[in-house]
């Protein structure tokens, strides 16, 4: 009977083939239980019949208040599935999925069990793409599974990084649309708004301890590669945040794009620029 990491995280997936690909309930490290999808390349890639799995996955990271089946990411699934293998999943109190979110701190965990379980398939080079939120999870899942996490199949750390649309720092309320999140997550009647109107269960509980900030988190990245995704009519985070992390980040493995006209999170991201990304994904993969 086979035991060890690898037989643990097997008994914590639960998984089954649908006409559109592989669904799974994944527990996390901290008991959580987190919805996610397997969507093969598209077309697969070459080869012959048996053969394994296609070596590069993404696995994409929602902002706040979306979820796997929200359109706005099964778009973006359905750009990247082009180069690669895509793995979606909810946050815990996002979607399917259980728990409260924490909004970006223990999220890190279900990135991190959604990592594991794409090793599991047989990806051996999982790129890591995350959106707002999102986009703050991955770069500190980034920096907190790194070296430690590089041995066996089922490690959690990311070979590959793309940051869209991130904050730099915390508790920011410099832009009318910032003020509004903040009124849900810190009162109860923006919660219970998030809770009947967005379908997104948010955590009573401040942060304690703080997380670490996503500009402390991208020195700590290095040496895996880095970009850094931002839009000049972002109405959540001004420009000041990308240039903060990539002024933060190593310039030898990291890059920052700022797109004109682009807005925020994966509900303003358009083909051009998610086939873009995919083709600087793959590049690296």
């Amino acid at each position: 009977m086979s035991s060890g990491p690898e037989a643990d995280f097997a008994r914590s997936c639960v998984s089954s083939i649908t006409s559109s690909g592989q669904r799974a309930t994944l527990l996390t490290a901290d008991g959580v239980r987190i919805e996610a999808a397997r969507t093969p390349r598209t077309p697969p890639p070459a080869g012959p019949a048996g053969a394994p799995a296609d070596d590069l996955v993404i696995v994409l990271a929602h902002g706040f208040t979306g979820a796997l089946e929200r359109p706005a990411l099964r778009r973006a699934a359905a750009a990247f599935a082009q180069r690669a293998a895509v793995i979606t999943f909810s946050f815990r109190g996002h979607g399917r999925s259980g728990g409260r979110s924490t909004v970006g701190d223990r999220e890190v965990e279900d990135l991190a069990a959604a990592v594991r379980w794409a090793r599991s398939l047989g990806h051996r080079r999982v790129a890591t793409v995350g959106f707002s939120m999102g986009g703050s999870v991955v770069l500190r899942h980034a920096a907190l599974y790194g070296q430690g996490e590089r041995e066996g199949r089922t490690g959690a750390h990311a070979d590959i990084v793309v940051s869209i649309s991130a904050p730099a720092r915390w508790y920011y309320r410099g832009t009318a649309s910032m003020r509004r999140l903040h009124w849900v997550v810190t009162r109860p009647t923006g919660r219970l708004v998030s809770r009947l109107g967005l379908r997104t269960r948010i955590h009573d509980r401040d942060w304690d301890p703080v997380p670490l900030s996503p500009t402390d988190a991208v020195p700590l990245i290095a040496p895996t590669p880095l970009l850094v995704v931002h839009g000049d009519r972002d109405p959540y985070f001004p420009l000041d945040h990308p240039r903060m992390l990539m002024a933060a980040a190593d310039p030898a493995t990291t890059e920052l794009w700022i797109e004109p006209g682009f807005g925020h999170a994966e509900n303003a991201a358009g083909p051009e620029l998610l086939g873009r990304i995919g083709e600087w994904v793959a590049a690296r993969g």
